[in-house]
């Protein structure tokens, strides 16, 4: 690779990594193109040439997100202690700038965050089956709504972080410091995640109450042959 391809690879990196900082801090809508140049170093020209729009910036910008939190996924699903494979804060812990970044997504809402939130479902869903064959997790007879609910679960307390910090005194947002000051959050969560809340009688009788879940009725793949 030559002089000037990995020039516009840098500036392609620090156009991505400033609106990244400046989508996080002031929001999609109040970001200008003139600002994230300027904090990139580049000209909105270039901007525009590298990523066409300011939308196709965000998506990029949602796209990289999405590749951080997969691929600390992969590396606590293959490690040892549980709990994390749920959490998008503790994978991400590393990284407040993209935290902060989740953080307004969420709160923003629109096209781009539904289809970030499906790409991390997807990802959720395949590590907590690979933690299912390693013997880490238990199985579900809901696994894609299981995995919805932790999922949810994980983003609202990223998108509520100051009522964490306000109830837990707890800074999801903080920086690589941070993971030992999450034990206010993490100790219960993980007595959750092992040892449930409800006793096993309890939770079959509130399930029974329940209607019928149309996708149990369906035959399992050994059912069928």
């Amino acid at each position: 690779m030559g002089a000037d391809a990995d020039q516009e690879l840098s500036s392609i990196d620090r156009i991505r990594d400033a609106a990244i900082d400046l989508f996080g801090e002031h929001g999609f809508r109040a970001t200008s193109l003139r600002s994230i140049a300027d904090a990139a170093g580049v000209s909105q020209a270039l901007i525009i040439h590298h990523y066409g729009t300011k939308q196709g910036l965000r998506t990029a910008c949602d796209q990289h997100v999405t590749d951080q939190v997969r691929s600390r996924k992969k590396e606590t699903v293959g490690g040892a202690a549980g709990g994390g494979h749920f959490s998008v804060v503790q994978q991400l812990q590393d990284a407040p700038r993209l935290l902060r970044y989740l953080t307004r997504a969420m709160t923003e809402g629109g096209e781009h965050t539904a289809a970030l939130i499906d790409d991390m479902l997807e990802d959720a869903l395949e590590y907590m089956e690979a933690g299912e064959r390693a013997g880490m997790i238990l199985p579900s007879r809901f696994p894609r709504d299981r995995a919805a609910v932790l999922l949810l679960w994980s983003l609202g307390a990223l998108t509520l972080h100051e009522q964490v910090s306000r109830l837990l005194d707890v800074d999801l947002l903080a920086g690589d410091d941070a993971p030992e000051s999450l034990g206010r959050y993490f100790r219960p969560a993980l007595e959750l995640y092992s040892q449930g809340l409800i006793t096993e009688q309890t939770g079959e009788g509130l399930l029974a109450a329940l209607p019928d879940d149309p996708d149990s009725a369906r035959p399992t793949h050994d059912e069928e042959h």
